[in-house]
């Protein structure tokens, strides 16, 4: 008899799912019975914080969903936090948990790892949590699941199953394959009317977000027909080379980045929610489109949120982009202003590369050298200082190479697990996979700091880059701005190094850019984690010479 249990396993694999992150519990062993027997790795970590993060990782760098095997109660409830972040950024993540038998569904009786209602628990992090009331649900189930992920707006998937069902014989289900979905398609008339409008602009401009992701070529392309200066949210970052004449960064919130907005007489939003984290970081409002505003978005709740358009497409960002640039040849441009394009965009890049202070250009100096040393690497951020910066300033290759939880949910203690989740989603490109940093502050390595024996243990060659400034600077600076006595922000500092080394890391400390680049490269020789250690104070001294 092949169990409930077993099947999932089985259909996991047939929609293409190569990795698990779960930790095994007496509710949750049914679901490894299948899992030894089949191709799919299983990494265990030490938090379900950590799973979920790691799973959340997984899928930015591979594209695909993060899946997750979770155990009834206090499992869900660790997960929850990984789950609102994926969330809010719009990523694809599997939770399959288990739950209390179906008798016993919101009994109260004390059994071990209850919850009154676990489904409604994690439902507001969630594209949708569905209870399996019997086997025969699960291929439909999983069918909805993975249609969320291919044809949806992405966001985390709940399953659970009860504990009677994992054990049910579900040998019927064997022959169940897996149902794939198209995304949808642009239609003809929206597109006309887009394409007419934007081959009128004489000063177009786009605005794309990560719901383009997938749209790098097509993006690119229309950018240049269109001579329209592109500005890119931090999950879209790559979308556009790092040296292409057209890309203004990452920079909406800063007053010449805005003012060059304002400047434009077409705006085409594609696969952004246009929201305060990418628009408005400082939380000061004033960012506006007075422009005529086109939407381009998968979600159709999404393209009336915010900004309202003047005109908007559901659809595929790719699909939709494609059917535009197709569209346009239909259509005479109108004469560009000299002073617009790529002249315009090199212009604001002047006046930003002259405005930032010192501290901006030796946390830019610190990414410029880590990429030096690893021209391939993907950088994954915490909310910490260099991140702050590499929002502004920093700009990679291509996309699904940098990102991090200081945008939307902003969370903390993300890096570390997403970046052994997103080592583990790289594809080998012939001379081993693309080397992935870990950018995070002392503060939040304290959140997950465990997770570093779990990079040990699944040999995932992660550099875990810390920015130590002794405490949580960035939320003190906040208090005494706002006149407040700060309180519980100058917190205790272990000693990192010997932490690390204490769970297995190779680990040292650095003082400038030499050592540095120095200690990258013998970290991407090593089977195992690093952690290099940076001093704040002790950079910008260096630096500063």
């Amino acid at each position: 008899m092949a169990t409930c249990g077993e099947v999932l396993v089985k259909l996991l694999q047939a929609y293409g799912v190569e990795q698990v992150f779960g930790i095994p519990g007496v509710h949750t062993v049914e679901l490894y019975r299948g899992l030894a027997r089949s191709s799919i790795r299983h990494v265990t970590p030490r938090h379900e914080q950590g799973a979920g993060f790691m799973a959340d990782g997984y899928a930015r760098v591979s594209g695909k969903p993060g899946v997750c095997f979770i155990i009834t109660g206090p499992g869900m409830t660790n997960i929850t936090t990984a789950m609102g972040q994926a969330y809010a950024d719009s990523i694809p993540m599997l939770v399959i948990s288990s739950v209390q038998s179906r008798s016993q569904l919101g009994g109260g009786r004390g059994k071990l790892h209850e919850l009154p209602n676990q489904a409604a628990l994690v439902g507001g992090v969630a594209a949708f949590s569905h209870t399996l009331m019997s086997a025969a649900e699960l291929p439909g189930v999983l069918a909805r699941a993975f249609a969320v992920f291919q044809a949806g707006r992405p966001r985390p998937v709940h399953i659970e199953i009860p504990l009677d069902v994992l054990v049910e014989d579900a040998d019927a289900l064997l022959a169940s394959v897996p149902v794939n979905i198209n995304r949808a398609g642009a239609a003809p008339s929206a597109v006309a009317q887009m394409a007419a409008t934007l081959a009128s602009a004489k000063r177009p401009l786009i605005l794309a977000g990560g719901g383009a992701l997938d749209a790098a070529a097509e993006l690119t392309e229309l950018a240049e027909r269109l001579g329209a200066p592109v500005a890119l949210t931090i999950n879209a970052k790559g979308l556009l080379p790092a040296r292409h004449p057209l890309l203004i960064g990452s920079t909406q919130s800063l007053v010449a980045t805005r003012a060059l907005v304002a400047e434009a007489d077409v705006v085409l939003a594609i696969g952004t929610e246009l929201a305060e984290t990418d628009y408005d970081i400082t939380f000061a409002g004033g960012f506006e489109i007075p422009g005529a505003l086109l939407r381009i978005d998968i979600d159709p709740d999404q393209t009336v949120r915010n900004y309202p358009p003047h005109l908007a497409l559901v659809a595929d960002a790719r699909v939709a982009a494609r059917a535009v640039l197709d569209a346009l040849s239909q259509h005479p441009l109108a004469e560009r202003r000299d002073d617009w394009g790529a002249t315009r965009a090199a212009r604001l890049r002047a006046d930003l590369q002259g405005s930032w202070d010192a501290a901006t250009r030796a946390q830019t100096l610190f990414l410029d050298t880590v990429l030096q040393a690893l021209p391939e690497a993907v950088f994954v951020g915490d909310s910490t200082q260099p991140v702050y910066t590499g929002n502004l300033t920093f700009n990679p290759e291509q996309p699904r190479r940098w990102f991090n939880s200081s945008t939307g949910y902003g969370t903390l203690g993300y890096a570390l697990p997403a970046a052994i989740g997103a080592w583990l989603g790289g594809k080998d490109r012939g001379h081993g996979r693309p080397p992935v940093v870990c950018l995070i502050g002392d503060g939040g390595l304290q959140f997950t700091l465990p997770e570093l024996a779990s990079a040990v243990e699944a040999r995932t060659p992660v550099i875990v880059l810390l920015w130590n400034n002794q405490g949580y600077e960035e939320i003190k600076k906040y208090m005494v701005n706002r006149a407040i006595e700060p309180v519980g922000v100058d917190i205790y500092t272990p000693d990192f190094i010997g932490v690390a080394k204490a769970l297995g890391c190779a680990a040292e400390a650095i003082d400038g850019v030499a050592q540095l680049h120095a200690a990258l490269l013998t970290a991407c020789d090593r089977q195992g984690p690093t952690l290099i250690e940076i001093d704040q104070a002790t950079w910008m001294a260096q630096v500063s010479k």
